[in-house]
Formats: C-alpha cells, structure tokens, sequence
C-alpha cells in the first residue's frame, strides 16, 4: 500500500473512530436522560394511585371487597384507585382511568398479584416487589415486557393498605426515539468517513508532493553523470535534514569510489614493472639452453623470486579492495599470542635480528587473520629498516601495540604519508616490497574503531603504534611468553 494511501485510510479510520465514540456516547446519554423522564413521569403518576383503603364506595366502583377484614385487620388486598376520588369515583370513571394506564397492578403481602377491574396481571413481579409488599417499604425501577410491548416499572409501597403497587409505562414512543438517534448518527458516521476520505486523499497529495519533487531530483541526481552534483538543501526542515543526509551518502560514496580508482590506478601502475621484468626472464629463459648452467639457476630463482613477489602485491591490493568495512563475524583474538607467533616467524627468517618484547595480556574482537597479518607487516618494516644486528622493541600494553626499530626512521615530510597505499620513499625504490603493508595496518585498526600511527624516535628510529580496538577481558587471560622473549 502507497503511503497516500495509508495516510488517506488513516485519516478515514481515525474520523470512524471519533464518530463511533461520539455517537456511542451520545446514544448512551440521550437513553439514560429518556428514561430518567419516564422515571420521573412513572413516580408522578403513581402518587395519584392507591389502593381503595376502607372505602364501601370505592370498593363497589372497582368490584373488589374492602381490604379491612370485620376484625379491622388488612387481611384482604384490593386493586388500586385514584386516592382523591375514593368517595366519588364512578365504576365508569374507575375503568375509564384504568384503559387509559393498562399497565397498573398490586402485589399483597401474601404474594398475591391482582389487575385493575379484574384483569389479569401482566406486569413481571421480582423479588424484591415482592419484599416491598411484605415490608410496606422501598422503590423499585426495572425494564420489562408486558403483553409484548417494552415498558418500564415503577413498584413502590402502600403503606395504607400494607401492599406493593406496580406502575408501568410504555417504552415505545423512547425506543422509537432512539432508533431514530442511531440512524441519524450512522448516517452521520458513514457521511464523515467519506468526508474525511476526500480530505485524507487530498491532504496526502498536498503533504506528499514536497517528498515527489524531492525523489524525482535524487532519481535525476543519480542518473547524472556528474559525480559532484548535489541536492539543494532547502524547504522543510524534515526535507533539508533528508536532502543533507543524502549528500553525505554521495560524498561518502564518491570518496570511496576515488579511493577504488587511486587503488586500481596504482595497482596497474605497481604491477607494470614486475610483469615486465617478469616477461623479460621468460623470454630469457625460453633460450636457457645456450646459457651456462649456474646463469639457468639464478635465472629461475629469479623468476620464482618475482611470482611470489606477484602474487603477494596481488594478495595485498584484493586486501585493500575490501575496504575498511568490519568483518562479518567478529571473534575474540588474543593478540599477545599472535606477536608471539609473528616474533617466532621472524626470528626463523632472520637470526641477526634481535627482539625485545614487553607484552601483556591483551584481548580484542577481530579477524584473527587480518590482525595476523598485520602484526606481520608491522614487524617486517621494523626488520627492513632496522637493519642487521639491530634491536626491535615490541610492546603491548593497554591494547596499543608499539613497534620501534632502530633505523634511520622517517623523512619528516613522510610522516602523514606512512600508511597509504603504494607509497614508497624514494630511497626505498629498489627495495623489496609494495607499499602495501603499512596501508593494510591502517585499515585493518581503523576497521573497529582503532588507529595507527607513525613517529621518529628522539634518539633514532621510527615508532609504529596500532591499536586493533578496545581490549576486552585482558585480566581472564594468562600470558605463555614465546621463545625467546625478553620481559
């Protein structure tokens, strides 16, 4: 579903809601305010009721015997008649008032129930008219039905003739009053959710068209050719947060794109001289027939020599390809061990160099193979410009790990370009390497929120500092130091 559309759906459910509350509401005030009338009209019209007391003449107009029995006790109970007519009411006028309010009878002590002129009873009688009845106290509403038509009740007590009366009016003129409520307010709900359809659909247009025109420039921007071309930040502030955000991600994006060609740039650059001496020792070799034995092979030691080289500088740049993007999985790498190992590799290749290392306990979460790696070049560098005979210092404390030769170190004007990729002083030409190993550091300590970086010794030498990120739970791991370490 479109976000107009929803929007559009939201608008007209909400509006749905609120009528249905409001109607619901309503409905249910208007019933109890029309049935607190008929409530009050029931206990108006019964205080003109009473039953006939003693009265000879009332009980002739009505048919019914005298509620005093010849003891003087109520021991009979009679049907109801207009109190203040007691001594004049006609049995006409008695069963005049009686058609005109049907719904009128009289519950006796001992749970009799008789009709006004002897009809029969057609009002329910609950328990509690019944306790009115023997009590002489008490008032009681409740909804009922008689002779199919809805009424409410009215029983309240006779105190003169020691009985409970039941009054009723009819419900139908309320019901029918109500049902024409419900309808006018379905009416009125069905009419708002359109209503309020029609002004969701064009609110969503007048609302979305900020977000349309500024999509169809984003499509426009990326379907330029031109790399620096950029939204204008304008409008809204929701909009020029959104057209900020977006410009960052293309700056970002034609960072790292300038980096790729800068990388295949100079990689095509880098590989150019060794497939070319490389070509040149084929050709050569092609023809080893007519060299002297010991010229074959050093000739294809070189060839050997210059495909590990090859193949080393393609490893690296595929590394550096990659990108500084953090590992998919990460895992805990205890890299004291891993120095040690590197320390171990590199006393093998090169005996004349000594190690000097002062290494703690040190955990982070990384690429075991990545840190490997770079730990490797870190220490290669040091042996490389070290020189023979000279002392390494390798230490690691508090997750930083420091590399010191005792070399000539760095030109001051290549200090902030130790670590980029393919760089390489010029009196480091002719030397082995790519140019490559420190770059990888970089990358790799960058990749998890590391750093590296790259200073001259007071006294000579150059210092290499990586951290690999945040050591974690150093003090759980105990530390074997390798061979020939020195604390």
């Amino acid at each position: 579903m479109s976000l107009r559309r929803r929007i559009t759906a939201a608008a007209a459910l909400a509006v749905a809601a609120v009528a249905v509350m409001l109607a619901v509401a309503g409905y249910i005030s208007t019933r109890s305010e029309l049935t607190s009338q008929i409530r009050q009209q029931l206990w108006q019209r019964s205080r003109s009721f009473v039953s006939g007391g003693g009265d000879h003449q009332a009980s002739q107009a009505t048919g019914v015997p005298s509620n005093e029995s010849p003891g003087g006790g109520p021991s009979a109970c009679a049907a109801p008649v207009l109190a203040g007519q007691r001594s004049s009411m006609t049995s006409a006028e008695a069963r005049a008032l009686v058609a005109a309010n049907p719904y009128f009878e009289s519950v006796c002590r001992d749970g009799r129930v008789l009709a006004a002129d002897g009809a029969a009873p057609s009002l329910p009688v609950p328990n509690a008219a019944r306790q009115i009845a023997r009590t002489g106290r008490g008032r009681l509403y409740f909804s009922a039905t008689a002779r199919g038509v809805p009424v409410e009740v009215l029983a309240f007590a006779d105190p003169v003739d020691h009985k409970a009366n039941e009054f009723a009016l009819s419900l139908v003129p309320v019901n029918s009053a109500l049902h024409a409520l419900l309808m006018t307010y379905l009416w009125l709900i069905g009419v708002g959710v359109v209503l309020a359809g029609i002004a969701g659909t064009l609110i969503s247009r007048s609302a979305l068209a900020p977000i349309r025109r500024f999509s169809a420039a984003t499509e426009h921007v990326t379907r330029s050719l031109d790399p620096r071309r950029r939204l204008e930040e304008s409008g809204a502030e929701e909009l020029r947060r959104l057209a900020s955000s977006f410009n960052h991600t293309l700056d970002a994006l034609e960072r790292s794109l300038e980096s790729q060609r800068h990388l295949i740039a100079d990689a095509s650059h880098e590989l150019r001289t060794p497939m070319a001496a490389l070509r040149s020792n084929i050709q050569i070799f092609l023809d080893a027939e007519r060299l002297p034995e010991q010229d074959r092979r050093e000739l294809q030691h070189a060839i050997l020599a210059e495909l590990d080289d090859l193949a080393k500088l393609v490893s690296d740049v595929l590394q550096l390809a990659r990108g500084s993007m953090p590992a998919e999985r990460l895992e805990p790498v205890e890299l004291h061990e891993i120095v040690y190992e590197a320390a171990d590799r590199t006393r093998r290749r090169a005996p004349a160099i000594e190690l000097d290392l002062d290494v703690e306990p040190t955990v982070v979460l990384h690429s075991p193979e990545l840190v490997s790696r770079s730990v490797t070049n870190l220490i290669d560098n040091a042996r490389t410009w070290g020189g023979d005979g000279e002392t390494i210092e390798i230490t690691l404390r508090d997750g930083l790990l420091t590399v010191r030769d005792h070399g000539p170190g760095f030109a001051e004007d290549d200090l902030d370009r130790v670590f980029d990729r393919f760089y390489r002083p010029d009196h480091a030409r002719r030397l082995p390497g790519s140019g490559l190993g420190l770059a990888i550091v970089k990358q790799a300590a960058e990749a998890h929120g590391g750093s590296a970086t790259a200073v001259n010794a007071p006294d000579g030498g150059a210092i290499l500092r990586v951290s690999f990120g945040p050591a974690v739970a150093s003090a759980s791991v105990h530390v074997v130091p390798g061979p020939g370490a020195v604390a």
